[in-house]
């Protein structure tokens, strides 16, 4: 007999639906995959087996042949157990198959027939949902991350014979499940770490709060301990709460990478993410045999913080180029075309010299004036182009280290000044491109400095409209409806190595 059912399956990090076919026929006892399937899905016909008869049934012993349509993409993990199990035991008589019409499913099997969770769940519910599909059978582990997308039907069961009593039934009744909202992502409700705890470092406050409030890339020099990983660590209790959108969209690329915390399914505030400089470029970027999303598309919505720059391999370093500018990931192979999104502010730091100190007041540097050109010379130009904003984070003084004082505003406050630059800035872009090129023109004193400015720092184009785009989100901080001639002076006093280059 021939039985089909639906299951889904991940292909970058979007979801497609897979039909599962099953053939059983006369012949010797045998369960063969074909379809493309990697060693994980081949051995599910020995979970399959175990399962079925764990499970209370005969497992049929004849010919059988599970089709994976489409055949052409390559089917991988154990997600298709729980399909294969159903189709086998539709075909055998076990169950109603026509209770099957309209339904996904997906779910690992254990030997004793219980469910296991799986990967990508979120993908696979939009793409159900957009194939319009009435419901979802899976395991009760996936249950409250598939319950995210509204409009769907969602059965969540502990192991097989739940499953196979659902179809079943008389009447298939979906138990009520919870849904999951957005929490509000506070100060208190995500216990970020506040920036009122970083003592001192007021230029540097007030930096990260321009970059955080126009989501500009960042780069700070300084020694050792002057609290440049600290500020960047605290750089998410500033920003903005993610959007339900965002949030969505977050939450499916960390599902896809197996990265989601099973008690709050939806990340309700920014990622951060910092890699340690060992990684790889394809680990960065995203790739493999199979491509998966990397770190920059982890980051997506939120932060990535890349700390000690230099020591990254140059090669890991210049694959940020292409997402800094557009924003996604291309990755190409012979059979297919992936994009990952990467929309994220890149934070990062690094000393002035490989010893730390050059131009610490108290400390003196031991390396040669070569050993600081070549330890510089490891970030090309293009990827310092793409920085915003270039920080000097001096020492700290001594005062300031000793005080038991809480120094600047806390970062709620700064949240809320930010969260009304953003409002401006997303306003703004609703408008037509003329009507916003208009807010970025200068007046004949703001022209000057930003000529002479690019005259004498021999500053690229790029460089120059990433002046204006700071300049214009301080505008947006002070509530102007115009870039005044300090707006430019102050973006322009950013770019601190473009004045040490010259």
């Amino acid at each position: 007999m021939l039985s089909k059912v639906f299951s889904g399956a991940v292909y970058g990090i979007d979801g497609y639906i897979v039909t599962v076919e099953v053939d059983i026929s006369a012949g010797l006892p045998k369960l063969s995959t074909v379809g493309l399937p990697d060693a994980a899905v081949k051995e599910a016909r020995d979970r399959v087996v175990s399962a079925v008869r764990n499970s209370g049934f005969d497992f049929p012993v004849r010919k059988i042949v599970v089709n994976l349509a489409p055949a052409d993409i390559k089917k991988e993990g154990a997600s298709f157990d729980l399909p294969i199990a159903m189709a086998v035991l539709a075909a055998s008589g076990n169950l109603k198959e026509e209770r099957l019409n309209g339904w996904c499913m997906v779910g690992e099997l254990a030997l004793d027939g219980s469910l296991r969770a799986v990967k990508g769940i979120l993908s696979i519910a939009l793409e159900a949902k957009k194939k319009k599909f009435k419901g979802l059978i899976l395991p009760k582990m996936n249950a409250h991350e598939a319950m995210l997308i509204k409009g769907l039907q969602i059965f969540g069961a502990e192991n097989l014979k739940e499953v196979t009593d659902f179809v079943n039934a008389d009447e298939m009744i979906v138990p009520p499940i919870e849904r999951q909202t957005v929490q509000t992502a506070s100060q208190s409700a995500l216990n970020l770490a506040d920036f009122a705890e970083v003592k001192g470092q007021h230029y540097a406050k007030r930096a990260l709060e321009i970059a955080s409030a126009g989501a500009h890339n960042v780069l700070m020099i300084g020694p050792p301990g002057s609290g440049k990983t600290m500020l960047s660590k605290r750089v998410p209790s500033i920003l903005p709460a993610p959007t339900q959108e965002e949030s969505i969209e977050t939450t499916k690329i960390h599902s896809v990478a197996g990265l989601l915390p099973r008690k709050d399914c939806l990340l309700a505030e920014r990622p951060f993410r910092a890699p340690h400089h060992t990684i790889s470029d394809a680990a960065l970027i995203g790739g493999g045999q199979t491509p998966r999303p990397g770190e920059v598309s982890l980051a997506h919505n939120g932060v990535l913080f890349l700390d000690e720059l230099p020591e990254f391999n140059r090669n890991v370093l210049e694959v940020l180029r292409q997402p800094l500018e557009a924003h996604e990931v291309i990755i190409s192979r012979a059979r297919d075309t992936l994009t990952f999104p990467a929309r994220f502010m890149l934070v990062a730091a690094m000393n002035p010299c490989p010893c730390g100190f050059s131009g610490h007041p108290s400390r003196e540097c031991v390396c040669t004036p070569h050993q600081a050109q070549k330890y510089m010379g490891k970030i090309s130009g293009p990827l310092l182009d793409r920085f915003d904003m270039h920080l000097e984070i001096p020492a700290l003084k001594i005062d300031e280290l000793t005080s038991d004082e809480e120094t600047g505003d806390k970062s709620e406050i700064i949240r809320r000044r930010v969260v009304k630059a953003r409002a401006i800035h997303t306003e703004r872009m609703k408008k037509p491109a003329k009507e916003r090129k208009k807010e970025f023109l200068l007046d004949m004193e703001g022209k000057k400095l930003i000529r002479n400015a690019v005259q004498k720092l021999g500053l690229s184009a790029r460089a120059h409209d990433r002046i204006l785009k700071v300049a214009r989100t301080i505008a947006d901080l002070d509530g102007k409806a115009g870039i005044l001639p300090e707006h430019v002076a102050e973006a322009i006093g950013f770019r601190a190595l473009d004045r040490g280059r010259n």
